[in-house]
């Protein structure tokens, strides 16, 4: 490789870096989940299980990757090899969707949002839910009625959401309605 050629190679790296973490990358709309899309951990479908749902999307993909539970997809943010390409992460505001059928919505945008943790709520597969909402009164009286703290999408516990849980038996009999 000659030095024009090496410094070409070098200049296209540095100016696709830089393009990653731009402002000037269009964030995608948020996406309709369906009962045919699956969730990316378990493969099961993400519309299947009561609780908050999440989308995250990546740069270069048409297609959000779907998490059933918002949990999923804060334990998906905070893996290192995994986060480096996200261009938007939407997850259902709570404030106004069903808990047992929220997969249409209404999403917003997870870096808006007022997260709760540590509620007496459970998510997919019964296991401890990340519960967002667009405004901060719904999470307030959603604590007043199922406990659980506010918490920043940075200060929510890697533990919380990739350590190891004990999910009932029966997930529906561990929900609280």
């Amino acid at each position: 490789m000659n030095k024009f050629t090496t410094l070409l190679f070098i200049s296209g790296g540095l100016l696709l870096a830089g393009c990653f973490g731009s402002e000037d990358i269009k964030r995608p709309d948020p996406a309709t989940l369906t009962s045919e899309d699956q969730s990316y951990f378990c493969g099961m479908t993400a519309a299947g299980h009561p609780g908050p749902k999440a989308q995250i999307h990546i740069l270069g993909q048409t297609v959000p990757i779907w998490f059933a539970a918002t949990r999923d997809a804060v334990g998906y943010m905070k893996l290192p090899d995994e986060n480096n390409e996200i261009t938007a992460v939407y997850v259902t505001d709570m404030g106004k969707a069903n808990w047992q059928s929220p997969e249409s919505g209404p999403w917003i945008d997870i870096k808006k949002a007022t997260l709760v943790i540590e509620s007496k709520r459970r998510g997919g597969m019964g296991a401890p839910a990340v519960v967002p909402f667009a405004e901060q009164a719904a999470a307030e009286s959603f604590i007043s009625d199922y406990g659980g703290k506010v918490v920043s999408l940075d200060d929510i516990p890697i533990d919380y959401v990739l350590g190891m849980v004990e999910i009932p038996d029966n997930p529906a009999l561990s929900t609280v309605q």
